[in-house]
């Protein structure tokens, strides 16, 4: 078993009008560690892990409690909303690039049972 590891950039939703467009994240996936779960690193110390399933599930409709949230937006986007004891961090995501990379979490490791 191999890890996935996926490099992208995100739109950075926010009000602040210092706030960046853009910024890079990665998108880690590491059977050795946990077959169920995917990791999704922002910039600086900021890594959320959560169940592969949830980030599925959240390509299709609104789905997560706790400090994941995932839903799609349109077509083409998804939105995750990160809680934490610093804040929210809200991020989009093309929508294509989670069923890529999703894609080849499955390639490396099918859903455990």
């Amino acid at each position: 078993m191999s890890v996935v590891e996926q490099y992208a950039r995100v739109h950075v939703v926010s009000d602040a009008p210092e706030a960046q467009d853009t910024v890079p994240v990665v998108l880690r996936y590491d059977p050795e560690v946990d077959p169920r779960s995917v990791r999704i690193g922002l910039p600086g110390p900021h890594e959320w892990a959560f169940s592969r399933d949830l980030l599925e599930r959240g390509l299709r409709a609104p789905t997560g409690t706790g400090e994941v949230r995932i839903w799609p937006c349109g077509r083409v986007q998804a939105v995750m909303e990160f809680h934490s004891a610093q804040g929210v961090a809200v991020v989009e995501f093309e929508a294509k690039t989670l069923i890529r990379f999703l894609r080849r979490t499955y390639m490396a490791t099918p859903v455990p049972h």
